[in-house]
């Protein structure tokens, strides 16, 4: 973990840039460090997949440019209120950041949200992690 779904308005297609957002908030969880310096986040569970919505409705429709970016942020239990509210607003910082020129000229609703896997409810199978920990590190 953490699992971070973007769904947006496809309108977003052609001036979104919607892979670069999805590296960006990658880099931001990968970022996020407890006090005493330690990864929140572990590389080798990082996943950041992103979903245009091709049929959505805006308000009552009437607004022509509207668009909207809802990420849904999955991730284990047991980290603290205070980690997942400084994880929410540093992703959410990053997708304002990212969609800044947009909100300026179109309308433009960008949302979050944070919840926890219950891991009885969770079966994995990765080697991801021991991927990542062994290649050489790269920023």
């Amino acid at each position: 973990m953490p699992h971070l779904t973007v769904e947006y308005s496809s309108n977003l297609h052609l001036n979104g840039d919607v892979n670069s957002l999805c590296k960006k908030l990658a880099r931001c969880l990968l970022d996020q460090h407890t006090a005493d310096g330690k990864a929140v986040y572990p590389i080798g569970g990082t996943r950041v997949r992103a979903y245009a919505a091709e049929d959505y409705c805006i308000g009552d429709g009437s607004i022509n440019d509207a668009a909207f970016v809802h990420a849904a942020l999955k991730i284990a239990p047991g980290r603290s209120e205070q980690t997942r509210k400084e994880t929410g607003n540093a992703l959410l910082e990053v997708m304002k950041a990212h969609f800044a020129e947009l909100f300026e000229q179109h309308g433009l609703a960008l949302s979050l949200e944070i919840s926890e896997f219950n891991e009885l409810g969770t079966w994995k199978h990765n080697n991801l992690h021991a991927r990542f920990n062994a290649a050489p590190e790269k920023k």
